[in-house]
């Protein structure tokens, strides 16, 4: 295994490193097998206003399938414990899902998600702020997949939405997780303008 760790605005010393690569080589010591690379990126907010200031994603590589998972806390190494409990679990679910052979049947998203009760209070403590500019740019490889996949992708990736190529269509989706529970599927339609146009 692959073990990569890198530092935005913290130096990445050798007990750091150590404690990292300690952590994570005991929550992927069952996933070997198909974990090829690992990720680790560590960052502290500068903002005053930010309470979890310390920041641990670690990005996992399995089988051309990425799992990820982000924690914060006001700890370093509180936030890499988190973070490697985390990615334990999330490494578990997937070779679950890929050991279980049971074909299914195709079922619409909305019929398999049970009804969950969601906090009244979503934000908490936290500032809403966004950039004032792009920042980043990604790129990923789309290989067509069902809703169902996408939906597992989503689980696996520790974010709110995940954008594929739906398999049925060959279109770009966006599956997203709803305020309320469940999931959505945000598809593109064709617009009327071609209709519209006289010249």
């Amino acid at each position: 295994m692959k073990l990569l760790i890198q530092g935005n605005n913290i130096d990445v010393t050798e007990s750091i490193n150590d404690y990292v690569t300690q952590k994570l080589e005991k929550a992927v010591k069952h996933y070997q097998t198909f974990t090829t690379k690992v990720d680790v990126h560590l960052s502290v907010a500068k903002n005053a206003r930010i309470t979890d200031k310390h920041k641990a994603e670690v990005t996992v590589y399995a089988n051309g399938t990425v799992i990820r998972a982000q924690e914060g806390s006001e700890n370093l190494y509180a936030s890499i414990d988190l973070v490697s409990d985390k990615i334990a679990r999330q490494l578990r679910k997937y070779k679950e899902k890929i050991n279980d052979h049971k074909p299914q049947a195709s079922v619409k998203t909305a019929e398999i998600l049970p009804e969950k009760e969601v906090d009244e209070d979503l934000i908490g403590d936290r500032q809403v702020e966004l950039p004032p500019e792009v920042i980043r740019m990604k790129y990923f490889a789309m290989p067509p997949m069902s809703i169902e996949e996408a939906k597992h992708q989503l689980e696996l990736v520790d974010h709110d939405f995940y954008m594929f190529r739906n398999e049925d269509t060959d279109e770009i989706n966006v599956i997203y997780m709803r305020n309320h529970g469940g999931f959505g599927v945000i598809q593109p339609r064709e617009t009327n303008e071609d209709n519209n146009d006289n010249g």
